[in-house]
């Protein structure tokens, strides 16, 4: 097994010591935590403990955002290995649940996205084919999923040479949920004369080309879809199938009988209660179900049935997940472990309830509680080599490790961790906009986090009517008006941003010299230790960084994370004494708005196109930047197509 790992930069700082330490930890311990302050190149560790481990690597994030910068680095760092990405395959997902109190059905709603599904499949795919995979995941990871060993039998193999009648390998396809159209998609593929062309599920780059002399196959090649040439020759190729969903027919009619018993003792259950309605409720959607899978051998609530159709567990039983595909060695991963432990212990329980619900009601069979996401307990025993990765490490990996931990405190521009003063309470705004006022004369910019919306949306009127250009950042906003109003904060356009909790991933700014933190004394999610100290990191980006609390008295949380960012802060100083290092702040260029970036290259009005047009406009667009490994302006096009389609 071979990790490449490919930059023009060494590790440097505190970096060395730290991959030192964490490679001979892995020799011994099970549990590794790595305290690394914001903006010391967490990930750059992170990639160079994967190319000296050798083993394949699961790393998991806290959000989609997270997931997506952690990808695009990944697959810059390793462009000769697989980096993978594994999230949900939905843009939109309401899942379907009852209300007892209000007797309220909310039904289930989706908008599933080909190409984020075209992707899981990679995933997949290659960690069956390959032993040199990384892949990026969010908690996505956890939910059940068909079972390697399953998907893995019912591959194709095909091989130069091989005997077989052209009428057989086009009824494999099929078999396989391949199917057949003039235009090559994943999942799709054609067939003229002799030639036969397979888009396999998970690219939209290549296609596999199979030749045949009468009943012969006579070549297998790797086709560029766009550019049509040939990539690569083979001797065999294997074609896996078009969705994890395939399901043999046989498979499908045995299923529907287990189906139907279990369907009758529920309902025999249901009358014994003298429950009538939610007898009758069951048998409707049920039998509606049974219809769809004998017709078409799939139903719109097909996951709600899983079990039926796995024979590599029982009722009950823990299902399969991402974590399976991996072998047993596999190295894990966890970023921002102080969020992702919660959220992953979290899946189970609020999944659980809403099924629940839905079974006690008679709106499905008690096996749909077998379609769930792992335990935390279940996770716990898939895994075995684990680093946890945050500025601020949470109770649970702390206790695995026993309070140690490998720190990576010093920053590669030599930029400190903030100086931090807590003021009082009053007169709080004017003194705040002094601070403005002077931050604005050095051309750089401030962060004001509140605590409430309300708040927030005063504080900026008040400002704005003081001569302060302010803008509110919300959770409403979609991707542009988001983009737009950090664009315009960059640029000096707005003095300052105001938010409720301005933590989110793409917020550290390094045009950002001060962050006030308003009633910072408030105990709570927002101000505890770990808040605080993510807080006060925003402001590391530039050598002049600075935080000012306004409190009327020092909390716990307080006192505890301003004595962690001094002593960050020591270390740092030190570091940079005894190397002369300079601290810098980071230069990062400010990029085109994406709309304007769009009309100067295709000489269009963007507001001019029908919703229909500018999604497809913009899907050519996202799949050129990605097939360019342009995966962040991807990323940014793809949020926007998902907000039009949400408008249709």
């Amino acid at each position: 097994m071979k990790f490449e790992l490919i930059s023009k930069f060494k590790p440097n700082g505190d970096q060395p010591e730290a991959i030192k330490e964490i490679l001979k930890s892995l020799k011994k311990e099970n549990d590794i935590v790595l305290l690394g302050a914001t903006g010391t190149g967490k990930t750059f560790t992170m990639a160079n403990v994967i190319e000296k481990y050798k083993k394949s690597t699961l790393i998991l994030a806290p959000n989609k955002t997270l997931a997506n910068q952690l990808f695009i680095e990944m697959k810059q760092l390793f462009p000769k290995n697989r980096v993978e990405y594994y999230i949900s395959n939905f843009d939109f997902y309401q899942p379907e649940a009852y209300k007892p109190s209000s007797d309220t059905y909310i039904e289930k709603s989706s908008m599933q996205n080909w190409q984020l599904e075209m992707m899981r499949t990679s995933a997949t795919t290659s960690l069956i084919t390959n032993d040199d995979v990384i892949v990026v995941a969010s908690v996505a990871a956890i939910f059940g999923h068909r079972h390697p060993s399953e998907y893995g039998e019912q591959f194709k193999r095909v091989e130069k040479g091989q005997k077989i009648q052209r009428k057989e390998l086009l009824h494999w396809l099929v078999s396989l949920s391949y199917e057949r159209g003039d235009e090559l998609l994943p999942g799709k593929f054609k067939a003229k004369g002799d030639v036969i062309e397979v888009n396999p599920s998970w690219t939209d780059q290549f296609c596999i080309r199979i030749e045949m002399f009468g009943d012969e196959i006579e070549r297998i090649s790797e086709i560029d879809n766009l550019q049509k040439k040939v990539l690569k020759n083979y001797e065999n190729y294997i074609i896996f199938p078009a969705n994890f969903y395939t399901i043999k027919s046989d498979e499908v009619k045995k299923s529907m009988i287990e189906i139907e018993k279990d369907l009758e003792e529920r309902l025999e259950f249901f009358r014994s209660k003298n429950k009538l309605l939610e007898a009758e409720r069951l048998k409707q959607r049920v039998k509606f179900d049974l219809e769809q899978l004998d017709e078409f051998g799939i139903t719109s609530g097909m996951e709600n049935y899983s079990i039926y159709f796995d024979k590599y567990r029982k009722k009950g039983e823990t299902p399969a997940s991402l974590l399976d595909y991996f072998p047993k060695d596999f190295l894990l991963i966890l970023d921002e472990s102080h969020l992702m432990i919660p959220q992953i212990r979290g899946m189970y329980k609020g999944d659980r309830s809403r099924k629940e619900t839905l079974v006690e009601y008679g709106f499905r069979l008690p096996t749909a509680l077998d379609n769930r996401p792992l335990m935390f307990e279940e996770f716990e025993k898939k895994i075995s080599k684990t680093i946890y990765f945050s500025a601020t490490p949470g109770e649970y990996e702390l206790n695995k490790t026993n309070n140690k931990y490998i720190e990576q405190i010093i920053r590669p521009t030599g930029l400190l961790d903030p100086i931090v003063e807590v003021r009082p309470e009053l007169n709080q705004l004017d003194n705040l906009m002094e601070e403005i006022y002077l931050r604005k004369e050095k051309n750089q910019r401030v962060f004001i986090n509140t605590t409430t919306k309300k708040l927030s949306e005063d504080i900026a009127t008040y400002m704005k009517d003081n001569g302060i250009s302010v803008a509110y950042l919300h959770s409403d906003l979609k991707t542009l008006e988001r983009e737009d109003v950090l664009r315009k904060l960059r640029t000096g356009i707005y003095d300052c941003v105001v938010g409720i909790n301005l933590l989110r991933e793409g917020l550290d700014i390094p045009e950002v010299s001060l962050v006030a933190i308003l009633d910072a004394n408030k105990d709570g999610f927002m101000r505890n230790t770990r808040s605080l100290i993510q807080l006060i990191g925003r402001a590391a980006r530039n050598s002049e960084g600075k935080v000012i609390m306004y409190a009327d008295y020092y909390s716990q949380s307080m006192n505890e994370a301003i004595f962690e960012t001094n002593r960050r802060r020591k270390i740092q100083e030190e570091f940079n004494k005894k190397h002369s290092i300079i601290p810098k702040t980071i230069i990062k260029d400010i990029p085109k708005p994406t709309i304007e970036e769009f009309e100067s290259k295709h000489k269009v009005k963007f507001s001019a196109l029908k919703t229909k047009e500018k999604i497809d406009a913009l899907t050519k667009e996202m799949m050129a930047a990605s097939a360019e490994y342009d995966f962040e302006r991807a990323i940014n096009l793809r949020d926007l197509i998902t907000e039009l389609k949400g408008g249709l």
